[in-house]
């Protein structure tokens, strides 16, 4: 891609920019915040790395939306973070109305771009940002389940002690404590993982991934994750800037896949130079159907809630 915008210079679009510009990912990168000297700060600061990381990426900072103008990717990851104790669906309120703003300088000044949103909560607002835009559903896409799915992966790897480039894993769902990890879709080196590990070690696996953000900011207690959200995020962006039609977990907007209308949920899609081209729905147990409803049905909750 020629140019990708991140509206929001905190931790997550702070790492993803590196990752990014690191990997050349676009030509032009724009880092947008609404606090002065923050985006230019961290934009400088990444820009004097390029000698030293061999990257030739042209990364600055801005206030101004309309910088954005002529992206071909939007990136969110603006908004509250949540603190210890809260759920992801508790930051909604707060979260709502700065989305809303920045979709709003989406629409005037880069309206040709794909929005990838990850904002929490990433479900609902990838619903919200759909709407408010109008636009096709390939085209608005959000980041969890590539992440879910990551933090899946790694703990088959600690858990087993087998390199983690070996472990296949997959999470649909809302990103959440309902996500729904799926061990028969998980493998090492094409082993099902029932090979490996006991019944109650792959619960725990599961569980432990359900919980795998709200670990992490309990162990921080200031902070929430930032650098694996944005190796997510990046590993979304090359698939759809190098055109690789890869098949991975991202918020997506259902029409019918699943047995879900009108919901924005954690699947397996194909990215491509087009944004998300289409969703893979799998044929899922019944056991594995109920998990999914549950986790839709609370995403629907938090819908129900926008304005």
């Amino acid at each position: 891609m020629k140019k990708i915008t991140i509206v929001g210079a905190g931790r997550v679009g702070e790492s993803t920019a590196q990752i990014l510009a690191k990997e050349e990912l676009c030509r032009e990168l724009v880092l947008l915040d609404v606090q002065d000297g923050v985006p230019q700060g961290v934009a400088l600061d990444i820009q004097q790395s390029g000698s030293l990381l061999r990257f030739d990426t042209r990364v600055r900072g801005d206030t101004d939306p309309g910088a954005m103008a002529g992206s071909d990717l939007v990136i969110i990851t603006a908004g509250y973070p949540r603190k210890p104790g809260m759920s992801r669906s508790d930051v909604l309120e707060a979260n709502l109305g700065i989305i809303g703003g920045i979709v709003d300088q989406v629409l005037l000044h880069a309206p040709d771009a794909m929005l990838l949103m990850v904002t929490n909560p990433v479900d609902v607002l990838t619903w919200f940002c759909y709407q408010r835009t109008g636009w096709p559903r390939h085209r608005v896409f959000g980041q969890s389940g590539a992440l879910d799915t990551a933090r899946m992966t790694a703990f088959i790897a600690l858990e087993t002690g087998y390199s983690v480039k070996d472990i296949s894993a997959l999470v649909l769902g809302g990103h959440g404590d309902a996500m729904v990890p799926l061990p028969r879709f998980s493998d090492i080196a094409g082993i099902p993982l029932e090979h490996f590990l006991t019944d109650e070690q792959i619960e725990q696996i599961v569980e432990r991934t359900r919980q795998g953000g709200g670990e992490i900011l309990s162990l921080k207690k200031h902070s929430s994750a930032y650098d694996s959200p944005a190796a997510a995020i990046a590993a979304m962006v090359d698939a759809i800037g190098h055109n690789r039609k890869r098949i991975l977990p991202c918020v997506s907007i259902l029409d019918g896949e699943y047995g879900q209308q009108g919901i924005a949920m954690g699947v397996p899609a194909v990215l491509d130079e087009s944004g998300l081209r289409r969703v893979i729905e799998l044929q899922l147990t019944a056991e594995e159907r109920q998990a999914f409803q549950a986790s839709a049905d609370m995403v629907r909750a938090d819908i129900q809630r926008l304005p």
